[in-house]
C-alpha cells in the first residue's frame, strides 16, 4: 500500500533557497518508488510543507538516505545557512485510498 512522508518547517523569511539547492542537487532523475511530490506554504498553519506520496515506505526510506547524504553536510553547505534547520513535524503513514487522476 501507498505510503505519505510529510515534512512541515517553520515559515521563515519564505526563502526556498535551501530547498531549490538540495532539488539542483538532486537532478532531474526519476526517483524509484515516488508517485507525486509536493512542496508549498500552508500559510494558515505557519509551516513550509513538503508531502511526498511513495509506493512503499522502502522506497521513502531509500530516498531519504540521498536527501540526509546531503544534509548532513552541515548549514554551511547551504546557500542560506542562516536559515538551515530540521522539521519541527515529520510523519509516515500508510493510505487508505490512492487515486490517480
Amino acid at each position: 500500500m501507498a505510503i505519505v512522508h510529510m515534512q512541515e518547517y517553520e515559515i521563515g523569511d519564505r526563502s526556498t533557497a535551501n530547498y531549490d539547492f538540495v532539488k539542483e542537487k538532486l537532478g532531474d532523475v526519476p526517483i524509484e518508488g515516488l508517485i507525486v511530490h509536493t512542496a508549498g506554504f500552508d500559510d494558515d498553519s505557519g509551516v513550509w510543507r513538503q508531502l511526498d506520496v511513495w509506493e512503499s515506505r522502502e522506497n521513502a526510506d531509500k530516498f531519504m538516505v540521498r536527501v540526509m547524504a546531503l544534509v548532513g553536510d552541515g548549514p554551511e553547505a547551504f546557500p542560506r545557512p542562516d536559515t538551515f534547520a530540521p522539521p519541527i513535524r515529520e510523519a509516515y503513514y500508510e493510505l487508505h485510498d490512492l487515486k490517480r487522476g
